[in-house]
């Protein structure tokens, strides 16, 4: 059915406006996820460029400012069907099917390549403030740890239920999860959000399923931005005890919304449209950007 991308179906009193569509890049390759690199205000774009998972070498990384002007399309190759990233320091870190790449933030260049024996689709990437890197498998309901040049598994429980994005906060590793897609023969099954105690590795779910979920972005404390792949939904997330959690739904877009990011200091949600090959801003600001516009797309 065709729809208008920005469709907002409930209002948020955590933002200062409803999200308004400020800018939309296209021409990319199945953008997966998107990273600030706060040294060079630059956007990272993975770009699978290709069947997810497929060991094909076409994936590629893009380099785009944050008002939507891409700056270097293919800006670092090399890679096979590159999903989520994190960075520490310089180092760039790209989950690509099953190896973590560790790549030069400043050159593009992969400097290291750590194999996960075992991984099947190494999906979205986490950084700890002291370089402790994690890696979540999400067929495999296992994260996998980079920690003193050793790449292993550092948990794997069935109660992750598909674990997907990552977010490293106040001690704790935040999950949300995919649960399980429908196809032939097999039911859809939501998920929602977790919390492990990065210290004794306990899992305490905090939501109700909500979708099977893709992107997480934290908002403010407490409150949390996730997309929902193939609803093509953003939900804000706001925590309200150790079980529970409130849930809105932000905007209504095309199937495929990812791995996405939110720009405090910009007031911007980003988030890549995989199945749209395009990298979409949301202004989330007390004023309405000149340049903003709704587009209809099919859904």
């Amino acid at each position: 059915m065709s729809l208008v991308s920005g469709t907002v179906l409930g209002a948020s009193p955590a933002l200062a406006q409803e999200p308004v569509l400020a800018w939309e890049a296209k021409g990319l390759a199945q953008p997966e996820s998107v990273l600030h690199d706060p040294v060079t205000d630059v956007l990272f774009v993975s770009n699978i460029n290709g069947a997810v998972m497929q060991k094909d070498g076409d994936g590629f990384i893009s380099r785009i400012k944050p008002d939507g002007t891409i700056l270097e399309r293919n800006w670092a190759k090399g890679f096979n069907s590159p999903t989520g990233m994190g960075l520490h320091g310089r180092a760039l870190y790209v989950a690509d099917v099953d190896t973590l790449m560790e790549v030069s933030a400043a050159s593009g260049s992969i400097e290291k390549k750590y194999k996960a024996d075992g991984a099947i689709f190494l999906n979205d990437v986490a950084v700890a403030e002291d370089g402790t890197v994690y890696v979540s498998d999400t067929p495999m309901n296992t994260i996998w740890r980079l920690k003193d040049g050793v790449f292993e598994p550092w948990l794997a429980d069935d109660e992750l239920n598909g674990p997907n994005g990552l977010v490293v906060q106040d001690g704790k590793l935040v999950v949300s999860s995919l649960g399980r897609l429908k196809s032939v023969g097999q039911e859809r099954e939501t998920a929602g959000l977790y919390k492990i105690n990065i210290e004794d590795k306990s899992i305490t779910s905090f939501s109700k399923p909500i979708g099977n979920l893709d992107g997480l972005a934290v908002l403010k404390p407490g409150s949390y931005l996730v997309t929902d792949w193939p609803d093509g939904a953003l939900y804000k997330v706001d925590v309200k005890g150790k079980r529970t959690a409130k849930v809105d739904q932000l905007l209504d877009l095309n199937q495929g919304s990812a791995d996405l990011i939110y720009l405090a200091d910009k007031q911007l949600i980003v988030i890549p449209m995989m199945l749209d090959n395009t990298l979409v801003a949301y202004s989330v600001g007390s004023t309405k950007p000149e340049s903003a516009s709704k587009t209809k797309q099919e859904k």
